[in-house]
């Protein structure tokens, strides 16, 4: 068992494993609900539920029309950056960014508004809200005003990217901005000031903001102030979350959060945090969600429940005791002084809530993709798979090459664990080396391992293995040399991925049970945040591809796919 094991009397960090980075959550009635990114992933942003704080199941992702989200030719690690889902008079607020550049000074953040009064229901078309930076949250003020936040990017060379945090009222009749705006705090000494919350208790607001950039000097900074548009002083012990005094912590990179009430009014903070396994800090499974007990002390500031401002009190822990229980139908949208309280006929999602088994078998019976899978950049999945076309199996028509921004034929879900078993079944007829499909452990489109079926004028039908790991020319290597292991035309091949931390080893079979072991280890850890050039804020996923880059679009059939964890 890993030292990352499950124990049933205690709330387990992360509680979202694997890449679910930035979250923002709510409560209603006894239901909690977390949004989290999901970057150049369709559909875009992850919502899971619990009743208790310590079991967690995914329920949808809200992002899943063209008019709510398309990302086509968006670079890897754009996309949806930091949801903020808060839920006010009955309905569910999202304010998200959808982010079409990246590199060089200048960043193009586009941040939206939707709304739905269920959180699994057709939420309304998107309200652009402005696009002057990102990480926007949406603060209902008990006074009837909402006011939209978020970063403020500079592009100027000689000024700092992070110009602080802006404010402006928002009119919900209007569905504009209205006023004037305000930039109401530059940030920390730590800097790279983003990700704002608001919160009002006992007589102040309180602002929270992700400081230190994404790496491992990330931390979360609280301030204060009587009004709204501040001047705000910064809480005096610094970052009250921050993993960067001690890198001898399980949970690394803690901070960007946000803070729920419970019914019986204790107070809880969700932030992200990732967990290296090499001496290299590398993390495969992204940055994850973690959940931390808060205090609310006598000088007016939240603190972790485990005490202290100093290392390694302020890093967050692994295990919490469970929550006490109340039966309440408030509303937990933390803004304080319970003055979100008001009385609710939960109309959400019928949801049985299961301790989660990360193991998954999908046969393809279905003739819905389980929610377990993801695809990249497009809301027109049609174009690439079908259920139906083949009646169980997943048919993936061929499309443009491993790392196109724009026509990718692939699914994939999360890794979740640092050890598991992908296996798959795969019937391919490929006629030219422009012909690929197989079983992929995919971060981006430059870091990437991938076991094949392709053809070869020499060998025919083979097996072969394709890797990429962050070189910024994309140039892909051939362990096995370009023709790998010649197989059969007209035989279907099962395909194995066996990850044991850092370590990788694809095998095939041809009867399902012999699996033959290609005799190459690669090296998993470099599929992580930490590797390569440019944005790197997703995490690693393990699925199914097909290519054809000849345009004639030819199809795999796959019959199912198995991920099995192992502790």
């Amino acid at each position: 068992m890993s030292k990352f094991g499950w124990r049933s009397d205690k709330i387990n960090n992360p509680i979202l494993p694997g890449f679910n980075p930035d979250p923002s959550i709510c409560r209603v009635g006894n239901d909690y609900y977390i949004a989290t990114s999901t970057f150049e992933w369709y559909p875009g942003v992850q919502i899971h539920h619990s009743t208790d704080l310590q079991h967690w199941q995914l329920i949808t992702r809200v992002l899943n029309r063209p008019d709510l989200l398309s990302m086509l030719g968006t670079p890897d690690s754009c996309g949806v950056w930091a949801p903020c889902l808060s839920y006010h008079k009955g309905k569910f607020y999202l304010l998200y960014t959808d982010v079409k550049r990246f590199a060089g000074n200048f960043k193009d953040t586009h941040n939206y508004l939707t709304t739905c009064t269920t959180i699994d229901g057709d939420w309304s078309k998107p309200v652009h809200i402005n696009s002057s930076g990102f990480d926007p949250s949406l603060f209902h003020d008990d006074d009837g005003k909402q006011w939209v936040l978020n970063m403020i990017w500079d592009h100027r060379p000689d000024r700092s990217p992070f110009q602080g945090i802006v404010i402006q009222e928002y009119s919900e009749q209007k569905q504009a901005l209205i006023g004037v705006r305000h930039i109401i705090f530059d940030g920390s000494e730590l800097g790279c000031t983003e990700g704002p919350h608001i919160y009002k208790k006992a007589g102040f607001y309180y602002l929270l903001t992700a400081e230190g950039g994404t790496g491992y000097q990330h931390g979360e900074t609280t301030a204060r102030s009587k009004h709204i548009l501040g001047p705000y002083e910064i809480d005096p012990i610094g970052q009250f979350i921050t993993a960067k005094d001690s890198p001898l912590s399980p949970l690394q990179r803690t901070g960007h959060g946000d803070i729920v009430e419970t019914a019986n009014g204790d107070l809880y903070f969700v932030h992200l945090c990732s967990r290296p396994i090499t001496s290299q800090r590398r993390s495969p499974m992204g940055r994850e969600t973690a959940l931390q007990k808060l205090i609310f002390t006598q000088d007016k500031w939240f603190r972790l429940e485990n005490g202290g401002d100093k290392a390694p009190f302020n890093v967050g822990q692994q295990y919490l005791p469970l929550p006490a229980t109340k039966n309440n139908h408030g509303v937990g949208n933390y803004n304080g002084d319970n003055s979100a309280i008001a009385d609710f006929n939960s109309n959400s999602a019928n949801i049985n809530n299961i301790q989660i088994n990360n193991s998954h078998f999908d046969d393809f019976e279905n003739p819905e993709l389980s929610i377990e899978f993801q695809w990249l950049r497009t809301p027109y999945p049609q174009e690439f798979m079908s259920l139906t076309k083949r009646p169980g199996y997943l048919r993936l028509k061929g499309m443009e090459s491993v790392g196109s921004l724009f026509k990718q034929a692939l699914i994939a879900r999360r890794q979740q664990a640092f050890r598991y078993q992908a296996t798959t079944k795969v019937e391919f007829s490929p006629s030219t080396f422009q012909q690929q499909a197989g079983l992929i452990n995919y971060y981006n489109g430059s870091k990437y391992h991938y076991l094949y079926i392709s053809y070869d004028e020499v060998v025919g039908k083979y097996i072969g293995i394709m890797n990429c790991e962050g070189d910024s020319s994309l140039a892909a290597k051939f362990p096995l040399g370009v023709t790998g292991v010649a197989i059969a035309v007209d035989v279907a091949v099962y395909l194995r991925a066996n990850v044991d931390y850092q370590a990788l080893n694809f095998s095939y079979s041809l009867d399902g049970h012999t699996f033959i072991d290609l005799g190459i280890t690669l090296d998993a850890s470099v599929i992580c945040d930490e590797t390569g050039e440019g944005a790197n804020f997703t995490g690693a996923f393990i699925g199914l591809c097909c290519q054809d880059l000849t345009g004639l679009s030819n199809s795999a059939d796959f019959d199912f796919f198995d991920y099995q964890e192992f502790y």
